[in-house]
């Protein structure tokens, strides 16, 4: 080791990284002589954190002795010295003054942190954000990846690759050229990317490419993504899109019916979008369009054949000629049958017959029917089944508001519940019917075009209420079975169907509380009928007249005893008095 140093003047001061005025006040005096050898040494107070140059005075297997003219030499570690050519005698080099004492007494110096100030202050200095950059990627960390750019630099994994990164140990110690996206010198950090390079490329290379592409023009690309509204192609780089629509002249649900990732495909260029890098693809247009002239080939009314491709809930597609589809409809597979689901009528690879009904051209529709094979039924329906004449059908559904019949296979028709019955008020078609009964019924209406046939069963009799003023004239005595009590009265089941109220004012002649007291449900009573009314179908009773004029009948009949009596008596008395005479 080479002895303490009092030429202070010998100290060469690169550069200070966050030093204090003192320090710099202490240098001056070094280096403009003021402070004497053999004084007080003014390193005592010095802080570190200086860059200085030193001359290598000695080299050992771990370290390396820098002279940079203080009160002893330094050592830094020979692992620092990562370029060879720097390890020769009096070589000058720059180091970093991290302690002016240490544990031994002597400075300690760094040559890497030198050599990374040195390095910092470059990248400062003669980069900015948005720079190029090359840089070592050198170690994984959280988040991404270190880069060394001259200084460590932040990688992130969001910013290292434009593709899925399967395992980040396939970059580590590659060479790349990176994008300053943030330069942070208080904390002295740099974010890098090496994605925005990547895209930046492929948008150079995509630009040039799409040049070159032009409309109608074959080409072949691999599928690299299938989507549900069409397949992405790579054309030489390209990204172009090949529509679900422009895949076939067939109709298909999903692309992945026609094709498969890595698959290679001839396509045609349709439109090329050079604005905003986008290439329309077309398989179809190869070929030629077999809706061409379809009117002509297909006109409504033709008779066609083919098989059934798909099923769905409104109906099934029929392939009459490749390329080529028409719907059934549900509606247009029975004239009689109510069609829910098409897989009641068919099902796929069914080879089937079909009536072309329109031809929607631009839109690439064709409509078929299955019925129209057959003779509509609805068509003879008011000749067979004419107004007012009586049929015997078969109850096939009850609903609240009647019963349908079928009168035969596919025909059905509605006794409404007004029609069941004259005189009964039914709340459900259930209390007179159940489903499977035979029940006789006149027809009332056909509609052939809504198809639709209304019956009814009280038809079959006639109306009561039209004679009810002379069946039952006001005065008439009625005999019946109560049949419901409410608050208001008592409802009585008369013998000829009809039903009659009986009001709680008319239940009695003489006084009562509640109208249980005086009458029961399933009591048979007499009562005299008060009131008809046809129009509102209404019958009132009163059991008090009828008291009323029983009791006067009574009274009437004791009276002429009465009479009787004493007229007997007089002509007995007459006669015995003559006798005697």
């Amino acid at each position: 080791m080479s002895k303490l140093k009092n030429d202070w003047n010998s100290i060469n001061i690169i550069d200070d990284v966050d030093y204090h005025e003192e320090d710099a006040a202490i240098f001056k005096k070094l280096l403009s002589g003021q402070t004497k050898a053999g004084s007080e040494s003014p390193l005592a107070s010095l802080n570190s954190g200086f860059v200085l140059k030193g001359r290598v005075v000695e080299i050992t297997k771990d370290f390396v002795v820098i002279d940079v003219g203080l009160k002893s030499e330094g050592l830094v570690p020979i692992s620092e010295f990562t370029d060879p050519a720097e390890l020769f005698l009096d070589n000058v080099v720059e180091v970093f003054l991290e302690q002016t004492e240490g544990e031994d007494g002597q400075i300690v110096l760094s040559r890497d942190k030198a050599r990374r100030l040195r390095q910092w202050e470059n990248i400062v200095n003669n980069c900015t954000e948005g720079s190029i950059v090359t840089g070592k990627v050198m170690r994984k960390v959280k988040g991404g990846l270190m880069v060394d750019i001259g200084v460590e630099a932040f990688l992130p994994g969001s910013q290292i690759d434009n593709k899925r990164i399967k395992n980040l140990d396939e970059y580590l110690d590659k060479i790349y050229d990176f994008k300053i996206l943030k330069i942070n010198t208080d904390r002295k950090n740099i974010v890098v990317s090496r994605r925005e390079l990547l895209e930046e490329e492929r948008m150079s290379k995509k630009v040039e490419m799409l040049e070159n592409f032009q409309e109608d023009e074959i080409r072949r690309g691999i599928v690299k993504n299938i989507t549900d509204f069409g397949v992405f192609l790579d054309i030489d780089g390209v990204d172009g899109l090949l529509h679900i629509t422009d895949m076939t002249w067939k109709r298909i649900k999903h692309p992945s019916e026609m094709v498969n990732i890595g698959d290679e495909l001839e396509v045609i260029i349709l439109h090329v979008d050079r604005e905003k890098g986008r290439v329309a693809l077309g398989m179809k247009q190869k070929e030629s369009n077999p809706w061409e002239e379809i009117e002509k080939r297909y006109p409504p009314g033709t008779h066609v054949k083919g098989k059934i491709v798909s099923l769905l809930p409104y109906g099934a597609f029929l392939e009459i000629e490749p390329g080529i589809e028409g719907l059934i409809h549900v509606s247009e597979m029975s004239w009689t049958k109510n069609i829910n689901d098409p897989s009641e009528m068919v099902k796929k690879g069914d080879e089937v017959e079909a009536i072309v009904i329109s031809i929607q051209k631009e839109e690439g529709k064709i409509s078929l029917g299955m019925k129209q094979l057959e003779n509509n039924p609805w068509d003879v329906v008011e000749k067979k089944y004419p107004i007012g004449s009586s049929v015997t059908a078969e109850i096939r559904n009850l609903t609240n508001y009647g019963a349908f019949v079928e009168l035969e296979p596919g025909i059905d028709g509605l006794i409404h519940i007004s029609d069941l019955s004259w005189i009964k008020k039914v709340s459900h078609p259930s209390e007179i019917f159940k489903k499977g009964d035979k029940v006789d019924a006149v027809i009332l209406s056909v509609d052939k075009e809504n198809k639709k046939i209304t019956l009814g069963v009280k038809q079959l009799s006639e109306n009561p209420w039209e004679n009810i003023e002379k069946i039952m004239p006001v005065g008439t005595l009625v005999k019946g079975l109560v049949s419901k009590i409410t608050a208001f009265g008592a409802f009585v089941e008369l013998e000829n169907g009809l039903e009659g109220l009986i009001h709680v004012t008319e239940l009695s002649d003489q006084p009562f509380g509640k109208v249980e007291e005086v009458i029961s449900k399933g009591q048979e009573v007499t009562a005299k009928v008060i009131k008809v009314d046809p129009e509102h179908k209404k019958v009132s009773l009163s059991i008090k007249e009828y008291l009323i004029d029983k009791n006067k009948e009574n009274h009437d009949d004791i009276v002429v005893g009465e009479k009787k009596k004493r007229s007997t008596k007089k002509k007995t008395k007459e006669k015995t008095t003559e006798e005697v005479s």
